[in-house]
């Protein structure tokens, strides 16, 4: 008489894997934004190194 109860106990399985999806996706973004700031970070550094003396060249200009 209770045949109602399989489909929810589907329903919650593939909420939980739905759940774990979600959550290894929200860890690989924030690890690809981590790896983004820290390569913005250098390449402000480098900026600043460049334009902090502009009489001082380090590169060999053509």
């Amino acid at each position: 008489m209770d045949g109602g109860t399989g489909v929810f106990s589907i329903l919650s399985i593939f909420l939980v894997i739905w759940y774990i999806v979600c959550l290894g996706l929200g860890i690989y973004c924030f690890v690809l934004f981590v790896k983004l700031a820290r390569r913005g970070i250098t390449a402000l550094d480098i900026y600043i190194g460049k334009h902090k003396n502009p009489n001082r060249h380090t590169d060999q200009e053509l």
